[in-house]
């Protein structure tokens, strides 16, 4: 498929991006590579081949959910820079 300079203008606008003449048609030509190789691809007999979700053969390992020791208020507020006897002081960042 060829992309053309009409097509990459109204792709441009959706996407709210700005080309001058030269990177105009070097995006035209990129853009064309990039189909033409979607339509190599469409060529190839995937029949049985099992879709992946995931580039990595990896598994996440979770702990398990465990009660423990909490920060006691104290503690947590110990060496913040500024407190009150509850809280943490942060300077007002919203008028």
């Amino acid at each position: 498929m060829k992309i053309d300079i009409n097509t990459l203008k109204k792709i441009a606008h959706l996407a709210r991006l700005e080309f001058d003449e030269n990177s105009a048609k070097k995006m035209t030509r990129d853009m064309t590579q990039i189909l033409d190789w979607v339509e190599h691809l469409e060529q190839v007999d995937t029949a049985g081949v099992e879709p992946i979700t995931t580039m990595s053969s990896e598994v996440n390992v979770l702990r398990e959910d465990a009660v423990g020791e909490h920060l006691s208020h104290e503690k947590g507020l110990k060496n913040a820079p500024q407190k009150d006897s509850d809280y943490f002081r942060v300077p007002k960042v919203l008028e």
